[in-house]
């Protein structure tokens, strides 16, 4: 029988860093490169949506047609402008995160991945950026789905494939700072863990009834006591 693991998935931006709206003002570039619009993307619902979804709401005030071939053409020069972005601004990856990835990257009982709205282009030069992406073998990103609530399912079976081991819903934790991460979760039935360290708050966090709750994860024996009970 495989053996029996906790697994992990964390979402990026607002949960493990902030990159000084690095991404948005790439975005704005990409449009107006490749498109021609200028636009300041006031009204735009970034957070816990994928980049799909992003570049959909994008498109439709300008009646851009949302093809494959544009949203590629969007994303390539998202990235591009993105590897330019990051260094012109104030990041920092959040409270207790390097201290909490080291601790469960070196237990033999926890898998860690991502569960991202971002490209996995994005993601890596995101979390290369600021030293974080090697604590991560895999994840489920963008590429995989426009709605991010059929990304919990994609993450798991990439679980069970690179680790051969068995998780039950119970014992798989989405980690997010957005209503939309909760709404993940549950859509998958796995363990709902927010963190108030993005744009929502620890009071409207609450609201929509996570499992878990944090101010933010810098307790790092305490987070785990919490989640993983050791």
């Amino acid at each position: 029988m495989a053996q029996r693991k906790k697994l992990l998935l964390f979402d990026i931006d607002g949960t493990l860093l902030l990159t000084g709206r690095a991404g948005e003002h790439a975005l704005r570039l990409a449009l107006k490169e490749r498109f021609g619009v200028d636009d300041d993307l006031t009204g735009i619902s970034f957070a816990g949506s994928t980049d799909g979804a992003i570049a959909r709401q994008m498109f439709a005030p300008h009646k851009i047609p949302p093809t494959p071939e544009n949203i590629a053409d969007l994303f390539d020069g998202y990235v591009r402008n993105l590897a330019l972005e990051l260094p012109r601004r104030e990041g920092r990856v959040l409270p207790g995160i390097l201290e909490l990835l080291e601790v469960l990257h070196g237990r033999e009982d926890c898998v860690l991945g991502l569960l991202t709205g971002n490209i996995e282009r994005g993601a890596e030069l995101k979390l290369s950026h600021y030293g974080v992406w090697d604590y991560f073998e895999f994840g489920a990103f963008a590429d995989d789905h426009v709605d991010r609530n059929k990304l919990g399912p994609v993450a798991h079976s990439r679980a069970v494939e690179k680790h051969g081991a068995r998780f039950g819903p119970e014992d798989v934790f989405v980690l997010g700072d957005t209503p939309r991460d909760i709404d993940c979760a549950r859509a998958a039935g796995f363990v709902a863990v927010a963190i108030a360290t993005g744009s929502c708050g620890k009071e409207a966090l609450a609201a929509h009834k996570p499992d878990f709750l944090f101010e933010d994860l810098s307790d790092t024996q305490g987070v785990i006591r919490t989640l993983l009970g050791s």
